[in-house]
């Protein structure tokens, strides 16, 4: 009788802990934070790369699931501001950092960019979370003394803070104009899954 009550009971703890172990897979968080290339602008939000990246992951029966904090027209002044109370809601597993874009369309000064994005991967890992750092270009007609270092910034952080990286979120679309809305700068619903394929090969292994 002694034996077989220590093995239910045995068996009753070990359930607890596969239980717990679940539940925790089950929690597990992608955290998109960036800006309008991520927000869906122009289009249905579920056309969007990051619906399709949830999608992914849900056929794939993964424990991830993904929470897309993109807010169109953010700097990262702005999202640095933001960012405190998203970790804090959403406990994300991985960061994917995707801002930038609108100080380069403004003309903000490099060095706050970089500030910014540096703190940013700095909240999110002193957090829990692994960082996905996604790089973006500007048009050609704000000159190459701004538009070379700021291309050249992301890649800088990338480095030294050993990221995982996308050089170019959206790398192959601007290329092809039918794959562009009209004001030149965010891709149609047909380009979204082209965005997903370049940020795909790099998030895959963050989520083994």
């Amino acid at each position: 009788m002694k034996h077989l009550t220590f093995r239910l009971l045995t068996t009753f703890l070990l359930c607890l802990v596969w239980a717990d172990s679940s539940r925790g897979d089950e929690d597990k968080t992608v955290l998109v934070f960036g800006d309008s290339l991520s927000a869906s602008y122009g289009i249905e939000e579920e056309q969007g790369w990051v619906n399709l990246l949830s999608e992914k992951l849900r056929q794939a029966q993964s424990p991830y699931s993904v929470i897309n904090a993109s807010v169109s027209g953010e700097t990262s002044t702005g999202g640095l501001s933001r960012l405190p109370a998203a970790l804090a809601e959403f406990q994300p597993s991985v960061v994917i950092l995707e801002l930038g874009g609108n100080d380069g369309l403004r003309g903000l000064p490099l060095a706050t960019l970089q500030s910014n994005l540096e703190e940013m991967v700095s909240l999110s890992q002193r957090a829990g979370a692994k960082v996905l750092l996604a790089g973006i270009q500007i048009p050609p007609n704000y000159g190459p003394r701004y538009t070379e270092p700021f291309y050249a910034l992301f890649g800088d952080i990338a480095e030294s803070e050993q990221l995982p990286f996308v050089p170019f979120l959206i790398d192959g679309i601007p290329q092809q104009p039918e794959l562009m809305q009209n004001d030149g700068i965010h891709p149609r619903a047909e380009a979204q899954h082209m965005i997903l394929d370049n940020v795909w090969p790099v998030l895959a292994p963050m989520l083994q």
